[in-house]
């Protein structure tokens, strides 16, 4: 043989080319094997997978709140699995699965070849699924040109790992609990409720194999982007599993006929205490994780690296604070429905319903299809069975997707914000009434007019700006130049010759005389002032703005009333205070976001809190009295929006600022009438209702019993005034037709400025002058 390879010198340069590189590949797979490429997991770290490594949240006092861990948030049992879903996963993606040890021989050198040999990139194949699940655990880096190669040897030692750890059955139940699919979905169960509201269990055959069909390309394969590709893969599935004895074929082209329905949802089974508050905890944490690497130079995975996130939240307030919001708007859905009878807009307003229909994922996905609006909506009045969000608990009715989209349509939705005002720490978030059937947060995300909750800014502005809080404005209305005529909610009533000092006129929510305080003080005052107070949203520069024309979400509101409670300096708020790996190594740390200045002087907050006393004892907040029956110290603000699409309640004591907000999410449907929507019935009796139940628990007595201190003399004095003030005799006769503003400023009507005193005053002086 030596003397042949002798003789043979091409024979010889060829068996050395041969064993180099043998030698090559060796010395290259070892090089990963041990880590030179990144750190492979161990045997005892692949072991740990069936252990608790979930990513914890903990509430102030320790409590455990939720878990983001790596079977996604809706772990299922190979139980659960239909044997038809995992016979389509096997004949599409890895017909050998229970002949190989976790690594297909053949395939894998194919494409070790046509990858290094040929640098075809796109050559796949010899994906198995246990190689999948090493990568759906584990992910990919970037190492360049070879990166295909060195992420598929480091998938292969894994691989190996995994089998020699568990049986094929539970590779299948982390495979399907770990893999992506389309829509940010993860796991099969979340795959199947997103796109056919129903459970994995509950899947049809030819559902399946449209799932599994994604597994191939997930965003190409999108049933809802793009459905005729999604028909055309879900039927190589079908044929995959006729192919290798899984269906016959009678069986697979029947399956084949079936159209591809989508019950396309965004929604997951998320319950629990705070579901709002931790899918924000879950955005948060991954953008920070972004930001940090572990001691192996990788980044941290919240859903497997068991860190431990400490939170603010009080978990016994969260809870009542739920139960509140339950409790009431159960009530007030029963009584805005029976306003409107059989005049419901979400069923008698074709334009308002319309859109929602089309502005569903179901209509969009048909018209994608190509189907005409004729055909769209007749499919839409298809009836199945849905279950239904009720406050009295779920039902399940055979409907269409009209009639559950008019169900929806239907429904009130609120939101709630409480802080401990001295450093903005949350202590209680309810985005919404039910996360499963409502995922929009109406803290984080949600932007509406805040109504009358925005007259403290512009009360503070007048007396920062040097206004006298006994200062008198008549409530009669005026005409501004662009031709609005704001008037009061109760303007009939109202006595055009009768004048109100600062304090009756915010207790009591009047809008003329709001206005009037803006103009004096100036739209560029009270917005400075507003921006002083924490807010940073737009706020337009115009009259109306004193009503609350402005758009702000219930945390920037929340954060400009902890000013008046925080020795006028804002706290935003804040609810992560740090994060720990599992050995509590401290990773991350947040501290309170203060304001550094006042947003004004400390007469200006003192001031203003007695103002707002003066709202919830003899103002439009005073059945937090006389109705629930609260003896707390409190300060607060009622706010209604223009034909009562939105209701605010803005509630505050020495230890806690609470926002509370009322309305539908489609901005077209507002409250019946005022008596329903106004702020002091819509928003108010949920931050009472979680007040009621502080108050029967000893734990919250320190928030509870806390009082406000009393006004100084000197401050005392100043606003000992009569709370109205009649024109006199001859103010009646001259003062006019209705007063008009005009920017001329030798206008001799009148100009909303405070009332001088009257002639007779003037003259002959009053007790008042002594």
């Amino acid at each position: 043989m030596l003397e042949t390879i002798k003789r043979h010198p091409k024979l010889k340069w060829a068996l050395i080319i041969v064993t180099s590189l043998i030698a090559l590949f060796f010395l290259f797979f070892g090089s990963i094997y041990f880590g030179m490429w990144g750190k492979i997991p161990s045997t005892k770290e692949l072991t740990e997978l069936k252990q608790n490594k979930a990513t914890q949240v903990l509430a102030s006092n320790g409590d455990l709140i939720g878990k983001f861990y790596i079977f996604d948030r809706q772990p299922i049992d190979f139980e659960q699995l239909p044997p038809y879903l995992i016979e389509a996963l096997i004949a599409t993606e890895d017909v050998r699965f229970y002949e190989h040890d976790g690594i297909d021989n053949r395939s894998l050198l194919r494409v070790f070849f046509k990858s290094i040999l040929l640098q075809d990139d796109s050559a796949g194949g010899g994906s198995t699924i246990t190689l999948q699940l090493a990568k759906n655990i584990y992910g990919r880096r970037d190492f360049g040109m070879f990166g295909i190669v060195i992420n598929k040897m480091q998938e292969a030692v894994i691989a190996k790992r995994l089998e020699n750890i568990y049986s094929k059955d539970e590779i299948i139940q982390l495979y399907f609990n770990t893999v992506p699919f389309s829509d940010n979905t993860y796991g099969i169960e979340s795959a199947s409720l997103k796109f056919f509201n129903k459970h994995t269990s509950e899947l049809r055959l030819e559902e399946a194999a449209v799932l599994v069909g994604m597994l191939k390309a997930s965003h190409y394969y999108n049933p809802r982007i793009f459905p005729e590709r999604s028909r055309l893969r879900r039927d190589v599935v079908l044929m995959q599993m006729a192919k290798y004895g899984y269906l016959t074929e009678t069986e697979a082209e029947e399956s084949k006929m079936q159209p591809l329905v989508l019950d396309y949802k965004s929604y997951s089974n998320n319950k629990g205490v705070a579901p709002y508050f931790r899918e924000q905890i879950r955005k948060d944490v991954s953008k920070i994780l972004d930001t940090l690497k572990n001691k192996d130079g990788q980044k941290y995975n919240i859903y497997r690296d068991g860190l431990i996130v400490h939170t603010t939240l009080n978990y016994d307030m969260q809870i009542l604070a739920e139960e509140a919001m339950i409790e009431h708007m159960s009530e007030l859905q029963e009584e805005h429905e029976k306003s409107y009878g059989n005049y419901a807009p979400w069923v008698r307003n074709k334009d308002i319903l319309n859109d929602a229909i089309k502005r569903s994922e179901r209509y969009q996905n048909l018209q994608k299809e190509g189907l005409s609006e004729k055909e769209i909506l007749k499919k839409l009045e298809e009836t199945r069975p849905t279950e239904l969000f009720q406050y009295d608990g779920m039902e399940t009715k055979n409907v269409s997707t009209i009639d559950s989209i008019s169900h929806y349509l239907k429904f009130l939705n609120s939101g709630l914000l409480a802080v401990n005002p001295e450093n903005g720490a949350v202590q209680a978030w309810v985005g919404g009434v039910d996360f499963r059937f409502f995922k929009y947060d109406h803290v984080a995300q949600s932007k509406r007019q805040v109504g009358s909750t925005f007259k403290p800014f512009v009360y503070t502005a007048a007396i920062e700006n040097g206004m006298d809080p006994c200062s008198y404005f008549s409530v009669r209305e005026v005409t501004y130049d662009d031709g609005w005529t704001p008037s009061n909610s109760s303007s009939e009533g109202d006595d055009p010759n009768m004048n109100y000092n600062l304090k009756t006129a915010l207790s009591r929510s009047m809008n003329t005389i709001a206005v009037k305080v803006l103009m004096e003080t100036g739209i560029g005052n009270v917005i400075n002032q507003a921006r002083r107070m924490g807010i940073e949203s737009d706020l337009p520069q115009v009259p109306s703005i004193a009503l609350g024309t402005a758009s702000l979400n219930l945390e920037e509101l929340t954060s400009a009333y902890t000013s008046f409670v925080n020795n006028g300096h804002y706290s935003k708020p804040y609810y992560i205070t740090k994060i720990e790996d599992g050995n509590g190594n401290k990773l991350a740390e947040f501290k309170p976001q203060i304001s550094a200045t006042k947003a004004f002087s400390e007469n200006t907050r003192k001031i203003m809190l007695n103002m707002m006393q003066a709202t919830v004892n003899e103002g439009t907040a005073t059945r937090l009295r006389y109705k629930y029956g609260l003896q707390n110290d409190i300060a607060g603000k009622t706010g209604t929006t223009q034909d009562n699409k939105d209701g605010w309640f803005v509630g505050i004591t020495p230890e806690l600022v609470c926002v509370t907000w009322v309305g539908s999410d489609d901005h077209r449907i507002g409250f019946r009438n005022t008596a329903i929507g106004q702020g002091a019935n819509s928003a108010l009796p949920v931050f009472a209702k979680l007040m009621q139940k502080m108050n029967s628990d000893s734990q919250f007595n320190e928030i509870t019993n806390a009082r406000f201190q009393a006004l100084p003399s000197d401050l005392a004095v100043m606003m000992e005034c009569p709370p109205e003030e009649r024109d006199n005799f001859f103010e009646r006769l001259f003062s006019g037709k209705k007063d008009k503003r005009s920017n001329d400023k030798n206008n001799e009507d009148e100009k909303g400025k405070k009332k001088k005193k009257g002639f007779f005053k003037r003259i002959f002086g009053s007790k008042d002058d002594n």
